[in-house]
């Protein structure tokens, strides 16, 4: 029985070797690469992607990442579309079909049904010469020189190679589309990234609260403090003017003992960091986090202060 050094160097043999595989496929590429992207975002149907075996699984994989980055896709399993599944392809549509050798009689049917249908193939392969190559619009060159198997049988560094140029495939689409941020977590509400990118801060935002004028005393501003969770806002007819946090009361208290009679305007940040209530709240997390900062005013385009935003409110709503 191999000892644990044997296993940890057997490890990363396999992932050298997958890693080349990938290397060397991202070397080959060339224009039909951006043909196939292109053929895949003008498509008005849907992308149909298809394999047996491993190379199935892998296209169930690659039919996910489309539909989730904005190109909706199925996978089709070549054995039950001969059984009534072909019914979900339509002539609008785009195939990709995945196969090591592109030799697979499995595939056979399928591809006619595809060819009859006038669907174009994206050929994902190590076969360059072989049936599906052969009646593929476009062919991207998936071979490898050999699998990470020690045995150089089950299907590993072409599997991953596949898997890899189908991502590489579904970003090039995903870039031609425009696909923002915002259309991801729309398709992915359920999810942390989906609340992070989704949420605004005002969705988290409380009310401002009562201003305090410029010639304020630090002793209204002690009480203000106490009463907004540590910020107090300065301003008049609704504009900010300033802040005032439990850190300048801290630090101010620690040089001036008699330091309650002063205004306020003395003390407070004239220009404090800020957000807008259609903002993201995950970039206003990114704002306290540079600055160092807990608690953020929401000030609206015209300047009118909305609210306050704190960072424990953030938290709570998932936007860290």
């Amino acid at each position: 029985m191999p000892d644990a050094g044997a296993l940890v160097e057997l490890g990363r043999r396999v992932l050298r070797l997958e890693a080349a595989a990938i290397g060397a496929i991202g070397d080959r590429l060339d224009g039909r690469f951006a043909e196939a992207a292109l053929l895949i975002k003008e498509a008005s149907g849907r992308v149909i992607v298809s394999g047996v075996g491993k190379s199935g699984l892998v296209a169930r994989k690659i039919a996910a990442t489309l539909t989730s980055t904005g190109t909706p896709a199925s996978y089709l399993h070549p054995i039950d579309s001969l059984h009534g599944d072909l019914g979900i392809v339509g002539p609008e549509d785009v195939a990709v079909v995945l196969s090591k050798s592109g030799d697979s009689q499995d595939l056979f049917g399928l591809l006619g049904s595809l060819q009859r249908l006038g669907v174009p193939i994206v050929a994902i392969t190590g076969g360059l010469d072989s049936p599906l190559a052969r009646v593929a619009r476009v062919v991207l060159d998936a071979s490898v020189t050999e699998e990470a198997c020690p045995h150089d049988l089950a299907p590993t560094a072409s599997t991953t190679a596949a898997l890899a140029l189908g991502d590489a495939l579904a970003m090039a689409v995903l870039e031609l589309k425009g696909f923002r941020r915002e259309q991801f977590a729309e398709l992915h509400p359920g999810g942390s990234l989906g609340r992070r990118l989704l949420l605004r801060v005002r969705d988290v935002m409380l009310p401002a609260g009562r201003l305090l004028a410029p010639d304020a005393t630090m002793r209204e501003a002690v009480v203000s403090l106490a009463r907004d969770r540590g910020i107090a806002l300065v301003g008049t007819g609704g504009r900010l003017a300033g802040v005032l946090t439990t850190g300048d009361l801290t630090r101010l208290a620690e040089r001036d003992p008699d330091f309650l009679g002063r205004p306020v305007s003395q003390v407070m940040t004239r220009t404090p960091k800020t957000t807008a209530p259609d903002d993201l709240a995950a970039a206003a997390v990114g704002t306290m986090q540079s600055k160092g900062v807990i608690v953020l005013p929401v000030v609206s385009d015209g300047g009118a202060i909305e609210g306050v935003v704190h960072l424990h409110d953030l938290m709570r709503a998932g936007a860290v």
